[in-house]
């Protein structure tokens, strides 16, 4: 007992020890409990260590994984959403993701990692030129998130808000998980359907002017011939015939809604006049039950023989 009592806190200090793993320009930062993973995270991007339309990254990349709640809040800041399993700080080219303690809603943590580090990849090649929204839906684009598309089939916020413009889609990341899932599944739509309208080189050229003229719109007509308002109408009006049902939901939604501000008020008028014609009929029960009282009292008065006079 003494012996495995001494032993504890050697133990204790082994599973509180960070430990470093390298393949290539990856490094991974981990804690003993989370090594297993580490390695499964490591060999993964080492594989795949390209993205659509990019030239390969150069520089290291730094992985590193939480063992708790806390630390993982101390190595993100607090610019990270509650909900976030990972995030990219692409200024000092690393990742910080969640370990062990992650919940089951984080996702297979090998398709966060690509998405993360496809963050840096386009980072690494434009710099600040993307805006939030195609940032976000290129990195879900290059991580094959193919399931985000479940989400505009079931979001009703969605249809009672209608689509939503590209430049939208940037503050929508920001207003809590749920209106952040559909920003990411819109953004995610929205790169995908730009790289098909290039179905040889997908997003190389355009990045390619991208790069040189600095302007999104000037890449957007270079590359694929439609300027970026003119992709934005396209991207809309696509989403909307995609998921028929959600435009067939709004189209009832706003229906219903319309109908319903026409009729409520009618309905509320009707019960007050048929509240106010229930109060009369029961004042006018309520006298005429007095009155008959009254009446009745009086019949039997007369029919009673008069006081004896004294």
């Amino acid at each position: 007992m003494l012996a495995s009592a001494a032993a504890l806190p050697a133990a204790a200090h082994a599973q509180d020890t960070a430990v470093r793993l390298d393949r290539g320009r990856f490094t991974v930062v981990a804690f003993a409990r989370d090594l297993p993973l580490a390695r499964t995270l490591l060999a993964s991007a080492a594989r795949r260590d390209t993205f659509p339309g990019l030239p390969r990254p150069q520089r290291l990349a730094v992985i590193a994984i939480a063992p708790d709640r806390r630390r993982f809040r101390e190595w993100t800041g607090d610019g990270a959403p509650e909900w976030g399993a990972a995030i990219a700080l692409p200024e000092s080219h690393r990742v910080v993701m969640q370990g062990r303690f992650a919940g089951s809603d984080a996702g297979d943590p090998v398709a966060v990692l690509r998405h993360e580090l496809a963050h840096l990849a386009l980072h690494e090649s434009l710099g600040d030129l993307p805006p939030r929204w195609f940032d976000e839906g290129y990195a879900s684009v290059a991580a094959g998130e193919w399931s985000r598309d479940d989400v505009l089939a079931t979001n009703v916020a969605l249809a009672l808000r209608g689509m939503p413009s590209l430049a939208a889609l940037d503050t929508g990341f920001l207003r809590g998980a749920g209106q952040a899932d559909a920003s990411y599944a819109l953004a995610f739509r929205a790169v995908s359907e730009m790289g098909a309208l290039d179905t040889q080189r997908g997003y190389a050229l355009f990045f390619q002017y991208w790069r040189e003229s600095r302007s999104l719109d000037a890449a957007m007509r270079r590359a694929y011939g439609i300027t970026l308002e003119g992709f934005e109408r396209r991207w809309q009006d696509r989403t909307r015939r995609r998921y028929g049902g959600l435009a067939l939901f709004a189209d009832l939604t706003l229906s219903v809604v319309l109908l319903l501000l026409l009729l409520v008020p009618l309905v509320i008028a009707r019960r007050r006049r048929d509240r106010l014609r229930m109060a009369r009929l029961v004042a006018a029960d309520v006298e005429a039950e007095r009155r008959a009282r009254a009446n009745a009292i009086e019949d039997l008065l007369r029919q009673l023989p008069p006081p004896p006079v004294d």
